[in-house]
């Protein structure tokens, strides 16, 4: 996909320099903080870093996007997570430090944070199972919670305890709580916003990558399949399984899995065909049927990854449903589905989804030529769908993977 790289690296020569990303200043929050793997230079560094990796840029890029993702006291407070703070700067020097011994002793450092604030996160999250009470999202979502730190350990240190650890919380997050409603043990206690909503009186159950159980699957798939299994751990994805086959949708749009469900949702025991998510990374089919697909194999359960393929197959193939992909980042766009969709075909049974490819690949193309807002970011923005392309057209695969961070991979 020569047009793929081409565009990848025009983008990646609008980012090279962290004084001139921002047209004027920088967007305001939380979300825009040096060391924020979503929208900050945390994460713009790791498209500088993965060109270096792989032969196609040098690392001075690289080396002023660091720079600027730790100009600032790095948090390691409770919100820190895969995505803010410590744990999003350690990720990202992990994959520098895979080819460059200059950043060992910074990673080193940031690997103690990371243990900690994990270490405090799983203690906290132990004493409110033991309570019997419900989550929030933020204990144990990808972006929060404790399926991103798992994410994060599984990738840079897959035989330390810690990894272990988190493993077994993920198991027991899926075991029923005693005294309990038939609802399953993940429902959470509060909106899809993750904070209490009187929208939500009974809270919701969230099927997502991002925020949901779609993440615990696949952190806990990617994790059998790697040989780093703890007790009960595929009963917990059988689990995990068994609940999204119930809301699993079989329209003319191929397979679908919703979002989220509320409590009458529930009760009802019916979603809407309306209401199918459009197929984005964090609530759609390019992130459910990634976590689907990596279920499957783990668990042998050829019928459930045919499932999978077929689902995403099927999107690729309908011009409706890719006209809901609106957005072209990682999160919300046809960015998520590109990449999402080739990590599906190369594990695929299925014929025809690397076929489609190039065809989403010309189509983020010239969705990006129409595009008018300069947002440089990871998640959201031109990095992120620089880094896919930048897949997209070089096909390297290397190890530590940059995709961690979104539970494909």
């Amino acid at each position: 996909m020569n047009s793929a790289l081409s565009a990848a690296d025009e983008l990646a020569g609008v980012l090279a320099d962290p004084r001139t990303a921002w047209r004027g200043a920088a967007p305001a929050g939380g979300r825009s903080w040096p060391q924020s793997l979503a929208g900050g230079a945390a994460g713009i560094a790791v498209l500088h870093i993965e060109r270096a990796r792989s032969g196609r840029a040098d690392w001075a890029a690289a080396h002023a996007w660091l720079s600027a993702a730790v100009c600032g006291e790095v948090t390691a407070a409770s919100n820190a997570s895969l995505f803010f703070g410590a744990p999003a700067l350690a990720f990202v020097l992990h994959l520098a430090a895979a080819s460059s011994n200059r950043y060992r002793r910074a990673l080193a450092t940031l690997d103690d944070a990371t243990l900690t604030i994990t270490r405090t996160r799983l203690a906290r999250a132990r004493a409110r199972i033991d309570r019997a009470e419900r989550p929030e999202l933020r204990e144990f979502d990808l972006i929060r919670g404790l399926a991103g730190l798992g994410a994060y350990h599984l990738s840079r240190q897959p035989g330390h305890p810690i990894t272990r650890d988190v493993l077994r919380y993920l198991t027991r997050l899926t075991s029923p709580l005693p005294g309990t409603s038939p609802l399953p043990p993940w429902w959470t206690t509060v909106a899809p916003s993750g904070e209490p909503s009187p929208d939500y009186p009974r809270g919701h159950g969230n099927f997502g990558l991002s925020h949901g159980i779609g993440s615990v699957l696949a952190v806990l798939s990617l994790a059998l399949l790697r040989g780093v299994a703890v007790p009960g751990m595929a009963d917990a994805i059988s689990r995990i399984c068994a609940w999204t086959d119930q809301w699993r949708g079989d329209g003319t749009a191929g397979p679908w899995w919703p979002g989220f469900i509320t409590i009458e949702q529930a009760r009802g025991r019916r979603v809407d065909p309306a209401l199918r998510p459009r197929p984005s990374w964090c609530y759609g089919i390019s992130g459910t049927a990634r976590a689907q697909q990596l279920a499957g194999i783990a668990l042998g359960e050829p019928a459930r990854q045919d499932a999978a393929e077929a689902a995403m197959l099927a999107v690729l193939r309908n011009p409706a449903e890719l006209d809901r992909l609106q957005e072209t980042g990682l999160c919300h766009g046809t960015a998520g589905l590109l990449h999402a969709a080739s990590r599906m075909a190369a594990n695929s049974r299925t014929p025809g989804i690397g076929a489609e490819l190039p065809r989403i690949a010309a189509r983020l193309i010239t969705q990006l030529a129409a595009r008018t807002d300069p947002n440089p970011e990871l998640l959201d923005g031109i990095a992120g769908i620089a880094l896919v392309l930048h897949a997209a057209g070089t096909g390297a695969v290397l190890a530590p993977h940059w995709d961690t961070f979104l539970a494909l991979a």
